[in-house]
């Protein structure tokens, strides 16, 4: 009779380990398969993310220097719209105007002359509103601004990574993009009210 309850015991407490490790295993599994959805996640976002080269491949070093220094203070610009702080807004637009004022333009091939002439005496402007106007006004120029950013970013590069942003609510619900330099959405059109509307189009590396 003893050696049958030894035998039962023994069979129970065996039964019980197995059953332990198992739901362990199970839970394990689970971790890890939950640890591994975020980068499932960000792998599908990247491929929806479409890449963006720059068209001149061959850039003086000088000019490089000048655009990341542009797009820096537009940068700064855009963290301050998205902040919803007029002052930092006009100060880092004012440093924009000043950057292009001593820019030596005999850096540039025929061909990136031709670009950045195109573009300059636009963005010129809208820098200079910025660095004057209250914040309403500051981001509807912001919106033109973005777009000669970009299409200086587009021919140049940027010498860091670069998202291209679109809300479709902005601009009187005719849309308008901007540039971050992260890939959450903060826009910079709403502020607070609409902080996370838009979506990354475009990644420039």
């Amino acid at each position: 009779m003893k050696k049958l309850i030894l035998v039962i015991t023994a069979a129970a407490f065996v039964f019980i380990s197995c059953n332990s490790n198992s739901s362990n295993t199970e839970d394990h599994s689970k971790m890890n398969h939950n640890d591994s959805m975020p980068m499932q996640d960000n792998a599908m976002a990247d491929k929806d993310v479409k890449m963006v080269a720059a068209t001149f491949s061959n850039v003086d070093p000088a000019v490089g220097a000048f655009i990341k220094s542009l797009v820096q203070n537009y940068i700064g610009v855009k963290n301050a719209l998205t902040n919803s702080n007029e002052a930092e807004a006009a100060a880092a637009s004012a440093k924009i105007t000043e950057a292009m004022k001593g820019f030596d333009k005999s850096l540039l091939t025929a061909e990136q002359k031709k670009v950045y002439d195109d573009i300059e005496s636009d963005l010129k402007e809208h820098a200079e509103h910025i660095a004057k106007s209250k914040i309403d006004h500051q981001r509807e120029h912001f919106s033109t601004m973005s777009t000669d950013v970009y299409d200086l970013v587009k021919a140049f590069g940027a010498g860091m990574t670069l998202y291209h942003d679109h809300c479709p609510m902005a601009n009187d619900n005719k849309g308008a993009m901007w540039l971050s330099e992260s890939k959450d959405i903060r826009n910079p059109y709403f502020g607070e009210k609409m902080m996370t509307c838009g979506s990354v189009e475009e990644m420039f590396k």
